[in-house]
């Protein structure tokens, strides 16, 4: 198993994000899967921030579009998750399925 890495919250819904929109994954797109699926409002620069501390920490890699017109010809920069994110997310998974495990009594009260 890989070491921890101790990812936060807002570091695992980017990753998720990233892995649910696949090669569409750049700031914007992913900044607005995150805000639709969890209705949590989150920052440009939160997101940026985040997917730059991901990128030091080896757990997405990043590419470099054309440059475009309607951008005023600057690039988009695409994500992907890779393999070592991939195991972290699969080890908080599991954690927090333990966790949960036998709580549902304290969770379905009305």
């Amino acid at each position: 198993m890989a070491t921890q890495k101790n990812l936060g919250e807002f570091e695992q819904l980017v990753l998720l994000a990233i892995l649910r929109l696949g090669p569409a994954s750049y700031g914007i797109p992913i900044r607005e899967e995150i805000e639709l699926r969890t209705g949590r409002r989150a920052s440009r620069a939160a997101i940026y921030t985040t997917l730059r501390r991901l990128e030091e920490a080896g757990m997405v890699t990043s590419r470099l579009a054309d440059p475009t017109p309607e951008r005023g010809g600057r690039a988009k920069r695409y994500f992907r998750v890779n393999d070592v994110a991939l195991e972290e997310l699969r080890s908080y998974r599991g954690a927090m399925f333990s966790m949960w495990d036998g709580l549902e009594q304290f969770l379905d009260r009305s």
